[in-house]
């Protein structure tokens, strides 16, 4: 019996791999990002051995990142126009091609800190069309709606389990052979994910047929956006975390070395640590059966994550602060994921493609800028400080989106209604207790 009662439990933590496409986009997706992981690693390696400079590094992470602040709302507006599986394919290839320019680049070892930068900066463009046409894509190949917040927190294990599994692997192809390697298996690892699109069933939707320009359709999506309460707090709160909350990983070497007075092994223990509490916390949200709730979650993983900041920028002893970044971790990556499933659920699927450009601008897009003003600030009052600062905001945004919460969910509950996923949720929780649950007012 418990065996069974396992099985069950299990079954519900993976029930979005019962449809086929994304079962094929699961596995091809998880190789592909174990090969991402380890061209990050090899990037910042390459990048500190031919210059030595902290200071570059910081520069390679901005080109990489910040294109999504600027072009992600425009990309949304092509993503509503375009085919979103045919555009994936597209980015999926530019982003072999450019694995393989690097790759070609290290190891003839002629590349040079400016080859680095152009190629950084060319997969920051693929990746600003990219997110917002594979977070709109989901919907597609989950035909289920109740299954999509499993979905997406699959999605959120999947970047975890590689996140663990690439930096290792990097390390060693790197110690044996060379970041020119690492490079070359990325290449390589996207056409397992490249595969797996070209042999989905897609049912493809209506496409957005308009005679207006880029910027009207900009400006729709915008006003889309401002004048509906829940996206609009939903995204500045994912904003304000991003800019505040997420840099702690670029402070983190600081920790390890000199507040923690620790080597790369403390970096490797406390990034590892990271990685596991949002492993865990995703694999936790994916065995959720429903969306309802999930405004609260939000409130509270910002909160959650602000309190384990301020933790960790008081704690001075190692097994405290490996207790406490993985709290972290885990909250933020619920915060992420939360956040997706909430917007995905409500909007409306002509405007699809133009909120998750949004969204990927709240958070990836203020990342970068979170991180020169975490690295100006502690360089100015220190680490710790910057990052109990940090925590304190994340508190007061969670509060200011708890406040506003009853007006959201009085918003959000009638979508809910529309989707049939409440009435869905009364008729288990009546088929369960034999209760039955009266209509919401």
């Amino acid at each position: 019996m418990p065996a069974a009662k396992t099985d069950s439990n299990w079954t519900l933590v993976v029930r979005a791999l019962r449809h086929r496409n994304y079962r094929l986009f699961f596995g091809g997706q998880s190789l592909s990002l174990i090969g991402t992981w380890m061209t990050r690693i090899a990037t910042a390696w390459l990048v500190y051995r031919l210059t030595h400079s902290a200071f570059l590094l910081g520069v390679v992470g901005f080109a990489g990142q910040v294109p999504t602040f600027f072009l992600a709302p425009f990309a949304g507006v092509w993503v509503d126009r375009w085919n979103r599986h045919t555009t994936l394919v597209v980015t999926q290839v530019l982003s072999m091609l450019q694995s393989f320019a690097l790759a070609v680049l290290a190891l003839r070892g002629t590349i040079t800190i400016a080859d680095i930068l152009w190629l950084s900066l060319a997969q920051g463009l693929i990746n600003a069309f990219d997110m917002p046409a594979r977070q709109s894509f989901v919907v597609q190949m989950i035909e289920a709606r109740e299954d999509l917040g499993n979905a997406i927190a699959l999605n959120s294990s999947m970047v975890h389990v590689a996140r663990l599994l690439g930096p290792s692997i990097a390390g060693i192809v790197i110690a044996l052979a060379g970041e020119g390697y690492c490079f070359l298996i990325d290449g390589f690892s996207y056409i397992a994910v490249i595969l797996s699109l070209l042999a989905m069933r897609i049912v493809v939707l209506p496409q957005t047929r308009t005679d207006e320009s880029v910027l009207h359709d900009l400006k729709e999506g915008w006003s889309y956006v401002t004048a509906s309460v829940p996206i609009r707090s939903i995204l500045l709160l994912a904003a304000l975390v991003s800019l505040v909350g997420m840099p702690y990983t670029v402070l983190m070497p600081i920790f390890a070395g000199t507040v923690l007075h620790g080597g790369p092994h403390t970096l490797g223990f406390l990034m590892g640590a990271a990685g596991a509490g949002a492993l865990i916390s995703a694999m936790w949200l994916a065995a959720r059966r429903t969306v309802l709730g999930l405004d609260r979650v939000l409130s509270i993983t910002a909160a959650i994550f602000g309190a384990a900041l301020i933790g960790f920028g008081f704690s001075r002893l190692l097994w405290l602060s490996l207790l406490l970044i993985p709290i972290a971790g885990g909250a933020m990556m619920q915060q992420t994921a939360a956040s997706n499933t909430i917007l995905q659920t409500i909007v409306h699927e002509d405007k699809r493609g133009r909120v998750m450009s949004f969204y990927s601008m709240a958070f990836m897009g203020m990342t970068p800028f979170g991180s020169l003003l975490a690295g100006a600030l502690a360089s100015k009052i220190g680490a710790p400080r910057t990052l109990i600062l940090g925590g304190m905001i994340c508190i007061l945004g969670a509060g200011w989106f708890a406040h506003y919460l009853p007006a959201i969910r009085e918003l959000v509950h009638p979508i809910y209604r529309e989707h049939g996923i409440i009435p869905e949720v009364a008729r288990g929780v009546e088929s369960a207790t034999g209760l039955r649950i009266p209509p919401e007012e």
